[in-house]
């Protein structure tokens, strides 16, 4: 630990000759403790505050409590809070009670649920993989889910030797920000998302967060990385997390 040294005087005006001049009140002399200092290439241990301030519509609003009630109700307990802290502690008892397999499983029933299977099927029909699918779905992320993940914007990547406006560049995750957790990222939005998307969508995608900076890049029409090799799953928790360690992943079945 090191020790930082604050001293506070306080002292009279005096018209005294120098010499004479008297001090009527000791010094205060305060001493704090900090740790030391963290290297420059360990910032995902970094305490992380929290600076974006949200100000959700009545949609935005009605979506976050359908979502924290849909997870609520899937796994039983249930929290009395409100708008999005109640979908970040819903979330956060769903990490605490089951393990990673069991979490991806509980995501995608929630979202079974919120999108009628019916529809995603049309959806699915009308819209097969293509450019056109993948860049439609890249715009529709970000008009419609910036309640969720934050603001994002629509970026082009290479995909076939073509270029695409096929990804959804998310620069500070609201969900990543509220829960300060990387297992929560991974296993809670990660991958349950990739899985939903891909089977009931029939488009691959690949979400990359960066856990430095707290964005994400969602790349629709790329297969992710194998399990065992995504870095994703190779970072510490941020020091507020409660869990404090190394997050592994197990797929469900």
């Amino acid at each position: 630990m090191d020790i930082k040294v604050f001293s506070h005087i306080r002292c009279p005006v005096s018209t005294l000759p120098r010499r004479s001049l008297r001090l009527q009140y000791p010094c205060v002399v305060a001493a704090v403790l900090t740790g030391p200092a963290v290297p420059a290439d360990q910032d995902i241990t970094r305490e992380t505050r929290k600076i974006n301030v949200f100000n959700d519509s009545w949609f935005d609003r009605l979506a976050i409590n359908h979502l924290s009630r849909s997870v609520q109700a899937a796994t039983g307990l249930k929290n009395s809070k409100s708008g999005y802290e109640s979908l970040v502690e819903a979330s956060a008892v769903v990490s605490q009670n089951f393990n990673p397999t069991q979490q991806q499983q509980i995501v995608i029933q929630v979202l079974e649920r919120a999108f009628p299977r019916p529809i995603l099927t049309l959806i699915r029909t009308l819209l097969p993989q293509s450019k056109f699918t993948r860049e439609y779905f890249a715009t529709f992320t970000t008009m419609f889910f910036a309640w969720l993940i934050g603001p994002c914007e629509v970026r082009e990547s290479e995909l076939n030797g073509r270029r695409e406006k096929n990804v959804v560049h998310i620069k500070k995750c609201r969900f990543l920000e509220e829960s300060n957790c990387v297992g929560m990222c991974t296993n809670l939005c990660k991958m349950p998302s990739q899985s939903f998307i891909k089977d009931s969508l029939g488009v691959p995608v690949n979400m990359v967060p960066n856990f430095d900076d707290m964005s994400c890049e969602m790349i629709f029409g790329q297969d992710p990385p194998a399990s065992a090799d995504d870095p994703a799953f190779k970072q510490p928790c941020y020091r507020l997390c409660k869990a404090n360690r190394k997050h592994s992943m197990k797929c469900p079945n």
